[in-house]
């Protein structure tokens, strides 16, 4: 039989399928039996003329129903998670090794054409530090 506990939880689904399957129910009966379940059990019995297995069953499927749909949700996102995560693993991979090989060809251009790589570098510096100074000049 469905703890306090779980009752409480899911109280708002269980009243709702409560009013579904026995219409005959009002909120004030739902009200009496909130949050113990023989007392709940104890009105629908009175209410609808159900036998106390019945009622039990049927509050205990919503309780279980709720749950099961809470572990569902719960496994789909942890599914998602994993997804997400093995995805940017790769992708930090595949830039890693972007990187390396990118600093790999440059490395050996450098190493095949020395004097030129200085040029280029000081070549580069020097505009960089004239359009720096161009730019602070106007500020």
């Amino acid at each position: 039989m469905a703890t306090r506990q779980q009752l409480q939880g899911k109280w708002n689904e269980v009243k709702g399928r409560l009013k579904e399957k026995w219409g005959n129910l009002t909120d004030d009966d739902l009200v009496r039996g909130e949050g113990n379940v023989e007392q709940l059990v104890g009105v629908i019995q009175q209410r609808t003329g159900r036998a106390k297995e019945e009622v039990e069953r049927f509050i205990d499927d919503i309780v279980g129903e709720a749950g099961n749909m809470y572990d569902r949700v719960a496994t789909t996102t942890k599914e998602y998670a994993d997804e997400a995560t093995q995805a940017v693993r790769k992708g930090y991979q595949q830039a890693a090794q972007s990187v390396a090989a990118s600093y790999d060809g440059a490395e050996q251009a450098v190493r095949r054409n020395p004097v030129e790589s200085v040029a280029v570098a000081f070549g580069a510096g020097l505009i960089s530090g004239v359009l720096v100074g161009l730019l602070l000049k106007h500020r």
